[in-house]
């Protein structure tokens, strides 16, 4: 039986071993895995991954945000982003049209909470409205994790979730919007079952929560 490591770890880049034994079984379950050595990396990569003028959805993600990919998404005017589209958007009178963007993009761009080593991602969220894309929703998905995200397994990935990310989503949220996160929902992605449509890109350094 895997022992779990002490919350306090979760902070901690996993080592090279856990990686590639993540890798192999993300990718024996159909996902397409690169490990890359650094955000710089994932950026230049998610460049070469998204073609010009694809409508691309990015999760709020303190990985994107860090990384510049949010930015090179969102600003660059090299895509259909869909984020400042919906965030310009009046929540009483177009939600439904939101939600329509939101779901169903050509691509998603985002990270998730815990991979685990017998190849699950784990996604968490307050309102849910990232999860149908991720799910399924979305013609292709990008995910860019951090090596402190990878864990043994989905109880000590559910541990993670609870012990260590909501807690600094909690703080993000009160200092931005003056409430705290919840997790309200939680994915669970064991399997990818369309070929190419989902690929991790897995980083050597620790980035976002």
């Amino acid at each position: 039986m895997t022992t779990p490591p002490p919350a306090t770890s979760f902070a901690d880049p996993a080592p090279a071993q856990s990686l590639e034994r993540a890798a192999t079984a993300l990718t024996a379950h159909g996902f397409t895995v690169e490990i890359l050595d650094d955000a710089a990396a994932a950026r230049t990569r998610v460049r070469d991954l998204i073609p010009e003028g694809a409508g691309v959805f990015t999760g709020a993600s303190e990985t994107l945000r860090l990384s510049g990919i949010a930015e090179d998404i969102n600003d660059s005017g090299r895509y259909d982003a869909i984020r400042p589209r919906v965030l310009a958007m009046d929540r009483a009178t177009r939600m439904n049209e939101i939600r329509r963007l939101t779901a169903g993009p050509d691509v998603i761009v985002g990270s998730v909470h815990a991979v685990t080593e017998t190849g699950s991602l784990v996604i968490a969220s307050g309102s849910g409205s990232q999860l149908p894309g991720n799910a399924g929703g979305a013609a292709r998905a990008i995910w860019i994790v951090g090596a402190q995200k990878v864990v043994p397994d989905l109880p000590t990935a559910l541990r993670r979730v609870e012990d260590h990310c909501l807690p600094l989503e909690s703080a993000r949220t009160q200092a931005a919007h003056g409430w705290p996160s919840a997790v309200n929902r939680l994915l669970v992605l064991n399997a990818e079952f369309v070929p190419g449509r989902g690929t991790v890109l897995l980083l050597r350094e620790a980035i976002g929560f």
